[in-house]
């Protein structure tokens, strides 16, 4: 039994996720993508977060969010430093976590009504 009923009011909701498959609302991903509260992008070209670069956050950045959570597998790794500076002289906020961390972080915050947008890279993405 919940303890407390999770009745979000946006339409994609993260239910799982680790270094090779996320659940969101009831559809399996298997490849990189990425999630607004009231967007998903699926086939996300991102192969591995050491190689992001500026050009594979323009989608992101087109969501308009305040903050950027990128799941970068199972493991924390980080993003080149051109590619966090992209984010910073937008004025959005960057943070690195394992996917899993990356999820539960994700939901607190679109829960909490933040405009939050999360890419995430999953192990045999494109």
């Amino acid at each position: 039994m919940q303890l407390v009923l999770e009745q979000p009011d946006h339409a994609y909701v993260l239910r799982a996720a680790d270094g090779s498959c996320a659940l969101v609302n009831d559809r399996r991903l298997t490849s990189s993508f990425i999630l607004a509260p009231d967007a998903l992008i699926e086939d996300w070209p991102a192969a591995a977060v050491g190689l992001l670069t500026p050009d594979l956050l323009q989608p992101l950045l087109a969501l308009r969010p305040e903050l950027i959570v990128l799941g970068s597998g199972d493991r924390q790794a980080f993003a080149p430093a051109v590619t966090q500076a992209a984010c910073l002289q937008a004025g959005i906020g960057f943070e690195v976590m394992n996917n899993a961390a990356a999820a539960r972080t994700f939901n607190v915050l679109a829960g909490e009504g933040r405009r939050v947008v999360a890419g995430f890279v999953l192990s045999n993405g494109a």
